[in-house]
């Protein structure tokens, strides 16, 4: 790899840019995805491997290529530190995720509720959620059942490119949430975004139940495999 090849993946990942580095076996030339003009071919290839997260080889006019995603952390940002969020947490971290927990209640968001990797912010869920700026690598879960701090985090959410949102609640407490959504000028497209009630339909009762089916559920939908 070229310093000037190096220089430009280390940019990308400190901006949190997903890349691919395209490698052609025969000579070692190399490309960066999507920032060089590259192959049909191989600007599909690319996009499937960052989508998937998993290297690809490509033959091409007879030549081999290796391509590898250089993608960002998969991040999920729980609103609400509570017992759920103290379940999730964890699995969350294990499945790949860089969590952090928005929750402006500083007796709820501490060091000693969520031990280990976790980040936290204090801040209004408006204001974290600007400062966050979740992408297409980026889960939001609510679980407060506050709309004081759920709504505002829902209403950022809905007007980014979080890959996942849900929300914690019954369905009759989400049509209510949708009311106010729409009175935020969120209309029916922008809400069917929503997951609600969050998590698959697992049977769960128990707050690491519930977590485990809100990760089954991101999971399944960054897979392709869930609506």
């Amino acid at each position: 790899m070229t310093p000037e090849t190096l220089t430009r993946l280390r940019m990308a990942q400190s901006a949190g840019r997903p890349v691919a580095l395209l490698t052609r076996l025969t000579d070692g030339a190399q490309s960066i995805f999507p920032d060089d003009v590259v192959a049909p071919e191989l600007a599909v290839a690319a996009d499937g491997a960052l989508r998937d997260d998993r290297a690809q080889n490509l033959s091409l006019e007879g030549a081999d290529w290796f391509i590898q995603p250089q993608n960002p952390a998969l991040r999920l940002i729980v609103v609400g530190a509570v017992h759920v969020a103290q379940s999730l947490a964890p699995i969350a971290a294990a499945a790949g995720f860089a969590v952090t927990i928005v929750d402006p209640r500083r007796a709820f968001a501490t060091a000693d509720r969520f031990p280990g990797d976790v980040a936290m912010t204090h801040d209004w869920p408006d204001d974290a959620m600007e400062a966050l700026a979740p992408d297409t690598r980026t889960a939001i879960v609510t679980l407060t059942h506050d709309p004081k701090l759920d709504d505002p985090a829902l209403d950022r959410a809905l007007a980014s490119q979080a890959f996942y949102i849900g929300a914690l609640g019954s369905r009759r407490t989400h049509a209510k949430r949708l009311d106010r959504l729409a009175e935020l000028g969120h209309g029916p497209d922008a809400v069917s975004r929503i997951h609600a009630p969050v998590g698959l339909d697992i049977g769960a009762v128990t707050a690491p139940e519930i977590a485990l089916s809100i990760i089954a559920q991101i999971v399944a939908v960054r897979r392709g495999k869930a609506a």
